[in-house]
C-alpha cells in the first residue's frame, strides 16, 4: 500500500497566483524558486538547431557527461569521470534514485528541520523513515557534524543540502568536512542536494564529493542555469553504486529530454551571460534585506546562497498558509507557506523567492510594506 504523504502547500497558493493572474490581476511570483530569467541565447540557438536536423531519440548525451566532469575539475578540483554521471528529468528523478539505490524500506535517514518539503515525502513515499532534526539559528539552519555525532543511533543516511533551500545557508568548509568525516566513521551514506551550487554571495559553496566520494550529488540544470522548464538534471553516484543507478533510472524514467540536452552542453559554457544573472539575484537580495525592517521581519536566516529569506512571522500569525493565501489574495504577491518545509514550526513562518526580475521585487516590497504594516499583532 502506498504511503501517506503531505501536500505540496506551495503549489496550491501558486494555483491560485495562476488563476487570479488569468482574471488580469498582477500577480508577482515569489513562491517558487525559479528564475524570472530564461536559458541563455546559445543554449535557445541550439535548440533551434537540433529541431531542425535532428529527429531525436532515447539518448544520453556522452558529450554532456563529459562535460559535466571537467566542471568539478575546474570547480572542486575532483574528477568523478563521466561514467559516474547520470542525466535524469530534473533533480527530482536523481533524489528518488538516489534513495533507492543506497536505501532500504525501513531504513532512516536523517534531515535538517527545515528543509526542502520533498525530502520528508520522497523518502515517506519509499517506505523511508526521515528522521527530521530541529536546526536553529545557532547551526545556521543546517544539520551540523555535532547533532550527527550526538546520535545514538546512527542513521543509514543523511541529506544536506549547501546551499539550502528554504533557508539560502551554507555550511561553511570545515564544517563540511567535519559532518563528512563524522558521516564516514559512523558508516553513514551522504546525500548532498547541491542544485544551487553557483548561487552564492559570498564564498562560494563547497561541494561534498571534495570531502566523500562515496556520497550521491544531485544537481539540475534549473536554478544557476535558469532552464526550469527544460527538466534536466543530473546525479553523481559512487562507483560502487553507479551500475545499480543506471538500472534504476533506465527502467523507471528511460533517459531525460534529447533537446534539453543539447541546450544544456551549450549553456554550460555561458558562465558571463549565467553570473549576470548571479549580479542580478544579489541586487534582490539587498533589496529584499533592507525592506525587511520595514515589513517588521526581525529574525531570518541568513542568505548566502539560491534565493530564498525564511522569515519567522511568529508575531503576526500561527498559521503561514492562511497567512500567505491572504497576502496573495490582498496584493497578488505569491509567496510560500513555512509548513512544506518545517512540519512543525513552519506555522510561523514563510519563505520569499528573490528570483523574480528586480523591478518585480520592488513592486512586490511596495505592496507588501503597507500591508504588513496593517496586520495586527499576536
Amino acid at each position: 500500500m502506498g504511503a501517506a504523504i503531505d501536500p505540496f502547500r506551495a503549489i496550491a497558493i501558486s494555483e491560485l497566483a495562476q488563476r487570479l493572474k488569468a482574471q488580469g490581476r498582477p500577480v508577482i511570483h515569489m513562491e517558487f524558486g525559479q528564475p524570472a530569467t530564461g536559458a541563455p541565447g546559445e543554449a535557445i540557438t541550439a535548440a533551434h538547431q537540433v529541431l531542425d536536423s535532428d529527429p531525436m531519440s532515447y539518448w544520453e548525451s556522452s558529450a554532456l557527461r563529459e562535460r559535466i566532469a571537467r566542471h568539478y575539475r575546474e570547480a572542486y578540483g575532483v574528477d568523478p569521470g563521466p561514467d559516474r554521471i547520470l542525466l535524469t528529468a530534473g533533480a527530482s528523478p536523481a533524489l528518488l534514485l538516489s534513495l533507492i539505490t543506497a536505501f532500504n524500506p525501513g531504513d532512516t535517514v536523517a534531515l535538517a528541520r527545515p528543509g526542502y518539503v520533498a525530502y520528508r515525502n520522497t523518502l515517506k513515499a519509499l517506505h523511508i523513515n526521515p528522521l527530521e532534526i530541529a536546526c536553529g539559528a545557532q547551526t545556521r539552519f543546517q544539520l551540523s557534524a555535532a547533532q550527527i555525532e550526538a546520535m545514538e543511533t546512527p542513521p543509514a543516511g543523511v541529506i544536506i543540502a549547501s546551499p539550502a533551500n528554504p533557508t539560502g545557508t551554507i555550511i561553511p568548509a570545515g564544517e563540511l568536512a567535519r559532518l563528512c568525516a563524522v558521516c564516514a566513521e559512523r558508516s553513514i551514506r551522504i546525500i548532498s542536494d547541491e542544485i544551487y551550487h553557483g548561487l552564492s554571495y559570498g564564498e562560494p559553496a563547497r561541494s561534498v564529493l571534495e570531502f566523500d566520494d562515496t556520497a550521491f550529488i544531485v544537481n539540475s540544470f534549473s536554478k544557476y542555469y535558469s532552464m526550469v522548464g527544460w527538466r534536466l538534471g543530473w546525479l553523481v553516484a559512487p562507483q560502487s553504486l553507479a551500475d545499480s543507478a543506471k538500472a534504476y533510472r533506465g527502467n523507471l524514467f528511460l533517459t531525460p529530454p534529447s533537446l534539453s540536452q543539447h541546450a544544456a552542453l551549450a549553456a554550460m559554457d555561458c558562465r558571463e551571460t549565467l553570473d549576470g544573472h548571479v549580479r542580478t539575484y544579489s541586487a534582490n537580495r539587498a533589496l529584499m534585506l533592507e525592506a525587511a525592517g520595514r515589513l517588521g521581519l526581525d529574525h531570518f536566516a541568513p542568505p548566502d546562497g539560491a534565493f530564498y529569506i525564511w522569515a519567522d512571522i511568529g508575531h503576526l500569525t500561527d498559521d503561514s498558509m492562511a497567512f500567505c493565501e491572504r497576502l496573495l489574495r490582498e496584493t497578488y504577491v505569491a509567496t510560500a507557506p513555512g509548513v512544506d518545509f518545517d512540519p512543525v514550526e513552519g506555522r510561523h513562518f514563510m519563505r520569499f523567492s528573490f528570483a523574480a526580475s528586480t523591478d518585480q521585487v520592488r513592486e512586490a516590497i511596495a505592496r507588501m510594506e503597507p500591508w504588513f504594516a496593517a496586520q495586527p499583532r499576536r
